[in-house]
């Protein structure tokens, strides 16, 4: 089978460049386009010197017509608002698309718009349709309909972690609906590339701090998901902090079980039937609780599951890269499918310790 093609818009910032070191040496994919705004019309060499690619390409304007000449699929890692954009130009002329921003997460365009306000102020859309018809791209729960699809929605970090640990339960009815908490740290890299005074070292190190309390834009992500995982509307609360280090998030997510006499091994062996053909996600043993460290450069999320019998709350515990299984690993992980390969094709599974 020859190589599909794949053009990286957004290729200098961190889910870029990510997405680049991904693809790099991968056995059915291969880069043929490098696209960037600030960064078109420069040698990669200039921009990258520690990333070296064959031939030191130029990165061109990403234009509708360039990308779709290059390419068979794109990843498209651009501030939100900006893929929607390019996205209906390059369908149109049969180019699949994997999204890693917001721009296509949410089934419905004016939910997308009341959540991202700035956003939709500046990039006006009407692309309903695309909205109604994008696959959210969490593959271990939506892999037959990436296969399929034409246009894929990464999930971000926070849902992707959160969600992994709340769907079977709520699959299975399993916990309440009410009550949800969802308490999460991850790194400075989630903040982008671009500068902005709260990541700078002088003011993230050494300290950690809630932000978003009450709002957070992922919110009502993880409670679209969680509602159709659930058959029935849920609310409820998701607290983000940021920890001072590079990549790595950790969720530890709380929810009040139906049967209080549920124990954690119980709890175990659901979350192992649930991934049990997911190789990209581990369950650990009850009583053996995650770090960030174990999944660092990896693609995989790493589970862990208490029962606290004394309150009848089940704590579930969820560590991903968030540069990796939260952004452009799940990315790769949606082109895979998209090309007709097994999701973890040249993904790496195993960390660098410590």
């Amino acid at each position: 089978m020859a190589s599909k093609r794949v053009a990286v818009i957004g290729a200098s910032g961190y889910g870029g460049l990510q997405t680049l070191r991904l693809l790099q040496g991968h056995p059915e994919l291969e880069v043929t386009f490098l696209g960037g705004e600030r960064s078109s019309g420069r040698r990669w060499s200039e921009l990258t010197p520690f990333l070296p690619l064959p031939g030191d390409p130029v990165v061109q304007s990403p234009t509708v017509e360039a990308i779709a000449a290059a390419a068979d699929l794109a990843v498209l890692s651009l501030p939100n608002g900006l893929a929607s954009q390019l996205v209906p130009g390059l369908l149109d002329r049969g180019v699949k698309v994997v999204d890693l921003s917001a721009d296509y997460r949410y089934s419905s365009l004016e939910q997308w718009k009341e959540v991202y306000a700035s956003e939709a102020r500046e990039f006006p859309r009407q692309d309903a349709d695309l909205c109604q018809e994008a696959v959210y791209g969490l593959v271990e729960w939506n892999e037959e309909q990436v296969r399929s699809a034409r246009l894929v929605a990464a999930p971000g970090c926070f849902p992707t972690a959160s969600l992994l640990a709340l769907i079977p339960f709520l699959q299975q009815g399993l916990i309440e609906t009410g009550g949800i908490i969802i308490d999460a740290k991850t790194g400075t890299s989630g903040g982008g590339r671009a500068a902005k005074e709260h990541l700078l070292l002088a003011e993230a190190s050494e300290g950690v701090a809630p932000y978003g309390v009450v709002g957070h834009r992922h919110t009502s992500e993880i409670e679209q998901l969680c509602s159709r995982s659930a058959g029935q509307p849920i609310q409820l609360q998701f607290t983000p902090h940021l920890i001072p280090m590079v990549r790595g998030l950790l969720a530890t997510v709380y929810g009040r079980l139906r049967d209080p006499g549920l124990t954690a091994e119980d709890c175990t062996t659901l979350l192992e039937a649930a991934y049990r053909n997911a190789p990209c996600v581990r369950v650990l043993p009850a009583g053996t609780y995650p770090s960030t460290k174990w999944v660092r450069q990896t693609n995989r999320a790493v589970l862990s599951v208490q029962v606290d019998g004394r309150t009848g709350q089940l704590i579930v515990m969820s560590a991903i890269d968030n540069m990796v299984k939260g952004q452009a690993g799940q990315g790769v992980q949606c082109l895979n499918l998209m090309a007709g390969l097994p999701a973890e094709t040249g993904l790496p599974l195993l960390p660098f310790y410590p």
